[in-house]
């Protein structure tokens, strides 16, 4: 379908697909999201870890390996990165921090640095139907 849109371009048929995903996963933004898991990362010398609550609509999706790897994968970005904030929209206004470091959705992707962590999401979003969305997270240092 995507590729004949596309003429058969396979590149331009990529990123019909992503347009679609996109489209998908700003339609279920506003669905409430209450459902979900609380996932952990411990480094493996174990200094390092994060916790992270990642909520779905239902409970069925919170169940699947898809969701699940997506929360772990969370949870390894935010010890890896320190994010401050989820979205650059909790940051003060006057904040001169740079969004793509301290905000967890706009930061590049530890496991695809040339893709945002929202993307990544809204990619999940786009597959397994259902709004997504990470609700908070710490991070854990000897120390700090």
């Amino acid at each position: 379908d995507a590729l004949l849109e596309a003429g058969g371009d396979a590149e331009k048929a990529v990123e019909v697909l992503k347009c679609r995903g996109l489209a998908i996963a700003e339609k279920k933004g506003e669905r409430i999201a209450s459902e979900g898991v609380i996932d952990a990362y411990i480094h493996h010398n174990r200094k390092l870890g994060a916790l992270i609550e990642l909520n779905c609509e239902t409970d069925f999706v919170a169940h699947t390996d898809q969701f699940r790897q997506l929360a772990y994968d969370l949870a390894m970005q935010v010890a890896a990165t320190s994010p401050q904030f989820i979205t650059d929209e909790e940051m003060p206004a006057e904040s001169e921090l740079d969004p793509k470091v301290v905000c967890l959705l706009q930061q590049p992707f530890i496991k695809e640095p040339d893709r945002t962590v929202g993307e990544i999401i809204a990619d999940t979003i786009a597959r397994v139907g259902e709004n997504i969305k990470v609700r908070r997270f710490a991070r854990f240092e000897p120390g700090c």
